[in-house]
């Protein structure tokens, strides 16, 4: 025993010097013989804890804090241990069994915590789809471009992308309402002048606070339309909205809105609004025949949307429930969007869990998919992730998909978020962020009266008009899954928004396809220059289903509160659009 010691302070002199204080070589040493490591390995994990500090003497702190240091290390190598050994506490059975795989060795990854492999090999093999699906490009440019470096953004680039998008829809405007050239909101003149810019709170009240109305309104334009100046909005006693939709009642806007208005500059400080023109619509999808023997082209999805457990517990009965209702319906596609291991649950964030994120995911979704794909043959998953996956190593909007490491099941598809896919033909847009909570929570609504309406909402209703029709038109008209700029202060921890590389976020591509896109990025269904013929918005807002000019809009909420969609299709047999061949109906689970 004396001679352990002395070898143990033999090594820590070696490393420390030989004017180590008594007492802490004395601390030091009674660590080394407690965890059974030698006097150079405390050295060096306690160089490594000291990696990124500044140099400081070393302390009874520096010996207590790699103290805990180890005592974390062995802790997350027992609970390794014991599920390695497939004990893994709960009132579900933890034996991988039919789908799964089962749990190896643990394997040290380079970040230091241990995670287990799974076998994937175990699952059954993926029959002929009932569906023709085609999704987002996954060739390797694609895929790099999904999964860029975030927290690198630059003023200069986000800035552009922000001229950029103004400048697109302006090319847009004149082209739709005939206008041979765009005026200066800040230059001053005496007719009247079109100008597009972006809506943006007067300086004064952009702390976050205080909501958008009529007196904080400030017009920016791009620097080739306008400088990048910004310009106050002052509205005519009489303003009138153009080519909006009959019965519309005005225009809604908020911070970040592209707008189109008509008027002038006459020297005092402010534009003043004569018009309000509304932006192009998308033009409605051809709706491409599915040729195949093998496919018929109509099919039904069902849609949920997470967090797929309550806060009060990690049972996820939510989802079980919703898997029996799939083993019973069969549907041809079910689309599940995050979070799926919610990175804000209560019990996740004290650490107050029986197994790691990564087994969680294995055990409560995966295998429970495979159960019903198994039961299900032809059937297919799409997963769209949120920025709470606490799996997702890419917490930003827009955001990649989730490692294809975590499930390797050929029938389970791993999307990004957003997304746009096509289903025989038929074009379905999705995102997991809350966008139409944020929109209600940010828009104004200016009256105006109507000039050449366009065609009557079919959401309209006697009493005026649609308020969540009208949140869904904002998405369709700015032509993005989230147009609101800058994100609102006490929502930004939702979104985290990249503008920088905010042209995925886009409902159809700003510039022209090229021959160096490849054929893959051509046939890519998110550069689809049409309107989406399903739009799946989920919010913490009311549930509904509407009819959206060319697009039906789909909210499931939460399946938290034990509601999900159920989508039918008609087929390309049936007469009349897209939209008028899709039902949508939202059903409640059982307690």
């Amino acid at each position: 025993m004396a001679g352990e010691v002395s070898v143990i302070e033999a090594e820590l002199k070696s490393h420390f010097g030989d004017d180590l204080d008594q007492s802490l070589l004395a601390e030091c040493v009674k660590v080394c013989q407690l965890y059974n490591i030698t006097g150079e390995r405390f050295y060096y994990k306690r160089e490594a804890m000291r990696m990124n500090r500044p140099p400081d003497q070393f302390s009874l702190k520096d010996i207590q804090e790699v103290k805990a240091m180890i005592k974390r290390e062995l802790d997350r190598e027992n609970i390794n241990k014991r599920f390695a050994k497939g004990k893994l506490s709960g009132p579900q059975s933890r034996n991988f069994a039919r789908g799964g795989g089962t749990p190896v060795k643990p394997v040290r990854r380079q970040d230091g915590f241990d995670l287990p492999r799974f076998q994937e090999s175990k699952f059954s093999v993926a029959g002929p789809s009932r569906v023709n699906y085609v999704g987002p490009s996954m060739d390797e440019g694609a895929r790099k471009k999904r999964t860029y470096r975030y927290m690198y953004e630059k003023v200069s680039e986000r800035s552009e992308v922000l001229d950029d998008r103004i400048d697109h829809f302006g090319e847009l405007v004149k082209a739709y309402y005939d206008v041979e050239e765009l005026g200066d909101p800040s230059a001053v003149t005496e007719e009247e002048v079109t100008v597009v810019g972006r809506i943006v709170h007067d300086a004064d009240t952009s702390s976050g606070s205080v909501k958008l109305n009529e007196a904080s309104l400030v017009l920016e334009s791009s620097r080739m339309m306008g400088s990048g100046a910004r310009v106050p909005l002052r509205f005519d006693a009489d303003v009138k909205v153009r080519r909006g939709v009959r019965n519309g009642g005005g225009q809604g806007m908020f911070p970040g809105a592209i707008v189109a208005l008509k008027g002038k500059n006459g020297g005092g400080g402010s534009f003043y609004v004569t018009e309000i023109l509304s932006l192009p619509p998308l033009d409605p999808s051809s709706g491409v025949q599915v040729k195949s023997e093998t496919v018929e082209t109509h099919f039904s999805m069902f849609i949920a949307c997470g967090p797929f457990t309550p806060e009060a517990d990690l049972a996820y009965r939510p989802l079980q429930n919703l898997i029996s209702k799939l083993k019973e319906a069969k549907p041809a596609v079910v689309l599940l969007t995050g979070p799926f291991i919610d990175a804000t649950h209560p019990a996740i964030k004290v650490g107050d869990v029986d197994a790691t994120p990564r087994e969680m995911f294995q055990i409560e979704l995966v295998n429970r998919l495979r159960e019903f794909l198994d039961a299900s043959p032809g059937s297919t998953v799409l997963l769209v992730p949120s920025t709470r996956d606490i799996l997702s190593d890419h917490a930003v909007f827009p955001q990649c998909e989730l490692p294809r490491a975590l499930c390797n099941d050929p029938r389970i598809r791993l999307l990004p978020n957003p997304a746009r896919f096509t289903l025989n033909g038929v074009h379905v847009a999705a995102s997991s962020v809350d966008v139409l909570f944020h929109l209600r929570k940010e828009e104004f609504f200016k009256r105006a009266a109507e000039v050449e309406p366009q065609s009557q909402s079919p959401t309209a209703s006697p009493e005026g008009p649609d308020a969540m029709a009208n949140l869904c038109r904002h998405i369709l008209q700015q032509r993005s899954f989230y147009p609101i700029f800058p994100v609102p202060l006490d929502l930004a921890h939702d979104v985290n928004l990249d503008v920088t590389h905010s042209d995925t976020l886009y409902l159809c591509p700003q510039e022209d396809e090229t021959e160096e896109d490849g054929e893959d990025a051509r046939n890519d269904p998110s550069r689809a220059r049409c309107a989406p013929d399903v739009l799946v918005v989920p919010s913490r807002l009311k549930h509904f289903s509407k009819i959206v000019d060319n697009t039906v809009a789909v909210n499931p909420s939460f399946l938290t509160k034990a509601t999900y969609a159920v989508l039918e299709y008609a087929g390309h047999g049936a007469p009349g659009p897209a939209k008028d061949r899709i039902k949508v109906e939202i059903h409640r689970l059982e307690a």
